[in-house]
């Protein structure tokens, strides 16, 4: 019988079974090993960069498909699989299949898990069935399913070792996410800021499955974990009750703040840091005050939960600019200093710089031009609007008021960059941002609450900029000056997270199907090769059997896809995204695969 599992990766799991509390310690300890790929975004500090180098700038343009793998899946494929070892796990959109394949034995499929969902949580996931991945940890691969249903298998073998679940469906809670394990904890996010949920951040025991801790976006300070005297905002204390003195009466108890983005962790500040989406509903009128903490970056204690610091980027958001993008944590030098810096490119059009242990803002500037809703963040730190930005008054909804069509606000609610992940390169220094070129038109209308019923209350429409055709640009950004580097245009967003790598290349995927490598330094194109579906997955690369590959998952779908992914034929459909995007169809369609590239043998 062939081995299914590696002595690398039986050696992990067997130091995994000495305690859990040490999984962390393991978990950075493998994903320092370059051929692996064992946390969703690379490593806990969410880089997505990889030190293999057998594929550089002088020979990427050699590329050959190595292999191909159908997920027997429709719809959109976000995330990315994970290498350990000789076993690489694989995800799907809804049902949410679970794949694991023996690298060394020509792709076998050593075991496969298909839960049983109630197809009617459909509906209420927000933007397509998407899955964002899975995570490892302890032995097992951890999934969280469209049911919200947060499931243990055993790595080996695929059997359910622990399930929970994270919310409820009938209320309009789902799962996209993709899990962290910390420590002796598996953390997950909510969705559900379309159906006024009061989104959460969960730790669970990674042995058992049971509650460790829940902070939530908004509430009372026990509810979201924060202390009024230690918890900071820009370096003040938040104080009492920071959260319900921002809201009207009991509207925070639908108040959203959604966390199915990203988490990162630093274990030498022992903090792992997410963003909250927007508050409920999308009508701003509805909802006067600045809906703290939606739209905020949080830095939580994993063992408490308890928030060190928190900014709110986008306070009383006005059209729809989830805070959820990943956070990037990188060591520079920014202004004669070595900092330990958080950068966040947020929906709202920003890129945002601040030191991680403390949470002072450094940086904050728009990543593309033409982001107008804001003339940029007042950073005076004398100035009692410091850290807010400043809203042009011709595009605010809430000005506009109800049944009212703001026009040209950019960009779209789907951001200048919504949860495809960028990466960071440690060699340039520089940020690779895959990103939305898109505009809208956003008139809010009065909604009443049903629970488990859409609750947005405005219509949209999405076009590109003015003068302008294409909808995408990839950009390489400076994070200590704020500043473009290079920018590449695209015809459609570019919906895919990339991949930096020390051969100086950067890979990235476009929604037409293209997966594409780029010169680091200059932006130049190097490779281009159509696969069979749109592609809105993360590009991942390991090493195996001595041989570097690059992997990533096509399957067009997504909020930018929905109208394919779902058969949508309404401009306004899909949040506004059906219109903008209808000439997709004359490029692909729909599918599930995973391609796998190398170079010539």
């Amino acid at each position: 019988m062939r081995k299914v599992l590696s002595a690398t990766c039986l050696a992990a799991m067997a130091s995994f079974a000495t305690g859990a509390s040490y999984a962390n310690e393991e978990l950075t300890k493998m994903s320092q090993n370059p051929k692996d790929w064992v946390i969703p975004a690379g490593d806990y500090a969410s880089t997505r960069y990889s030190k293999l180098n057998q594929i550089t700038a002088a020979n990427v343009g050699k590329l050959q498909v190595a292999w191909t793998f159908s997920t027997g899946v429709l719809r959109g494929h976000e995330g990315g699989p994970l290498i350990i070892g000789n076993m690489m796990y694989v995800h799907t959109p809804f049902p949410n299949k679970v794949y694991a394949l023996d690298l060394s034995d020509e792709n076998k499929i050593v075991w496969k898990y298909e839960p049983k969902q109630d197809p009617n949580v459909i509906p209420v996931m927000c933007c397509d069935t998407v899955n964002r991945g899975v995570a490892y940890g302890d032995g097992k691969i951890f999934l969280h399913q469209a049911d919200t249903t947060l499931v243990a298998l055993d790595a080996k073998t695929g059997k359910v070792a622990w399930s929970v679940k994270n919310g409820d469906p009938g209320k309009g809670a789902t799962g996209t996410s993709a899990p962290l394990v910390v420590k002796d904890k598996v953390l997950v996010g909510i969705s559900g800021g379309e159906f006024g949920v009061q989104a959460h951040m969960t730790a669970y025991d990674i042995k058992t499955g049971k509650l460790a801790w829940r902070g939530f976006s908004e509430g009372p300070d026990d509810q979201i974990l924060v202390d009024p005297e230690k918890t900071t905002a820009l370096g003040k204390p938040i104080g009492k009750d920071s959260s319900l003195k921002t809201w009207q009466g009991d509207q925070w108890k639908i108040g959203g703040g959604a966390t199915w983005g990203w988490i990162s962790y630093d274990p030498e500040l022992n903090l792992v840091y997410y963003g909250s989406g927007n508050p409920s509903t999308w009508n701003p009128k509805q909802r006067p005050g600045d809906n703290k903490w939606s739209m905020t970056i949080w830095a939580r204690n994993p063992d408490t939960g308890v928030a060190k610091w928190v900014y709110q980027m986008t306070p009383h958001d006005e059209w729809d600019y989830d805070g959820v993008n990943e956070m990037i944590l990188s060591n520079q030098n920014i202004n004669g200093a070595d900092r330990k810096l958080l950068t966040h490119f947020d929906r709202n059009g920003i890129g945002y710089t601040l030191d991680r242990a403390t949470g002072e803002l450094l940086v904050a500037e728009k990543y593309d031009p033409k982001v107008n809703w804001t003339s940029g963040v007042d950073m005076d730190k004398n100035s009692p609007n410091y850290g807010r930005p400043k809203v042009v008054e011709q595009y605010s909804t809430d000005k506009g008021g109800e049944d009212h069509n703001v026009k040209g606000v950019c960009p779209a609610a789907l951001g200048t960059k919504d949860e495809q992940p960028a990466a960071y390169s440690p060699d340039t220094q520089l940020f690779y941002v895959p990103t939305n070129h898109v505009c809208m038109d956003y008139e809010p209308f009065k909604v009443s609450y049903t629970a488990g019923q859409p609750y947005v209350g405005a219509t949209l429409s999405m076009y590109p900029p003015a003068g302008e055709t294409h909808m995408g640009n990839f950009v390489a950004w400076d994070g200590k000056t704020g500043k473009i580097v290079w920018s590449n245009k695209e015809q459609f967003s570019v919906w895919s997270g990339a991949l930096a790598t020390a051969g100086g290349v950067v890979f990235y995927g476009t929604l037409e199907g293209y997966l594409k490598a780029v010169d680091a330094k200059s932006g130049k194109e190097l490779y281009k090769f159509k696969t069979p579906s749109g592609i809105i997955g993360n590009v991942t690369t390991y090493e195996n059997g001595g041989r570097q590959y690059v992997a990533v998952l096509s399957g067009v779908g997504g909020w930018a896809g929905i109208g394919l992914a779902a058969g949508l034929t309404d401009p306004t459909a899909g949040l506004g995204a059906v219109g903008g995007y209808a000439a997709l169809s004359n490029y692909t369609s729909l599918g599930g695969s995973l391609t796998v590239f190398a170079l010539p043998q």
